[in-house]
């Protein structure tokens, strides 16, 4: 605790930072963005931060995320760019129920006929139609440590909740230049605008959520640091990097650990200042 107490402002800073990145960010959601091979059979599909990740196998593919329907033209793009077929696509998956990674779900299951497997708290929101939503039926219904398999691939599921009741980070043994590396795909760990921690009538346990998230992320083993979005793992960046002939910059496991103890600390600022003021949302 005292360690922790030292690092506080630091940590708030670094906070500030990151979350000016991400707001930026917000300009990047429809961009196009190059696809690239990340390691072994797992690929970048998404925009410059709308994060699409796809896993090739020999019995056809696995996607993580969706996007908004908008954002289809350039998923498919992406697929045909590595050399693959987007009707390949045999499993889909979330990290979590909001449209910016989900939105296109129904869409992808009818153009590819693609099974949806989602964590069981955001399976509703995944399958509505309100607001126009494309609504998903949801072929597998999943849970804390369930694990998918494809083609020799296999990708756990760990419920990471609080940003939504069935927030999902996934994670993959990824076979890669003689060695195993540990992908980590983080689903969100990050406290909205208007999230209310304290006296939420409509999830009055967000903030023990959050704690639970937090507990498995920092325990996670971790090579590649990857995320819902681009920003969380500075994705433009390193993919930069990338294209010299150095070590692959997305094995970053200090960069993950900065990143989820920086999260941590503003969740629970945020938290402690809820206490005092309950009912008032995140700013």
């Amino acid at each position: 605790m005292k360690r922790f107490r030292r690092c506080l402002p630091l940590l708030l800073l670094s906070f500030v930072l990151i979350g000016r990145i991400s707001a930026a960010s917000r300009d990047d959601w429809h961009v196009e963005f190059p696809a690239f091979k990340i390691a072994g059979n797992l690929h970048y599909v998404g925009t410059a931060d709308l994060a699409i990740y796809l896993v090739h196998t020999p019995q056809g593919n696995i996607l993580i995320n969706a996007n908004y329907p908008q954002d289809l033209p350039l998923l498919r793009k992406s697929i045909a760019q590595l050399g693959f077929t987007y009707t390949d696509t045999k499993i889909l998956l979330i990290s979590h129920a909001h449209g910016d990674h989900d939105a296109a779900v129904g869409l992808i299951q009818k153009e590819t006929g693609a099974r949806v497997m989602v964590m069981e708290p955001d399976v509703a929101q995944v399958e509505s139609t309100a607001s126009g939503r494309p609504g998903a039926k949801v072929d597998r219904v999943l849970h804390d440590n369930d694990t998918v398999e494809i083609g020799g691939s296999t990708l756990t599921a760990r419920l990471t909740p609080g940003h939504t009741k069935g927030c999902t980070t996934w994670t993959m043994r990824v076979p890669e230049g003689g060695r195993t590396l540990n992908a980590v795909i983080i689903g969100s760990p990050n406290v909205n605008p208007g999230y209310i921690l304290v006296g939420n009538k409509a999830y009055p346990q967000i903030a023990e959520d959050y704690v639970r998230c937090f507990n498995v992320l920092q325990k996670l083993p971790v090579d590649l640091f990857l995320g819902a979005h681009g920003g969380y793992f500075g994705m433009k960046e390193k993919f930069e990097k990338s294209k010299g002939s150095g070590a692959n910059p997305f094995i970053d496991p200090a960069g993950y650990q900065t990143y989820i103890t920086t999260k941590e600390a503003a969740f629970r600022t945020e938290w402690d200042r809820q206490k005092k003021h309950p009912g008032t949302g995140a700013p």
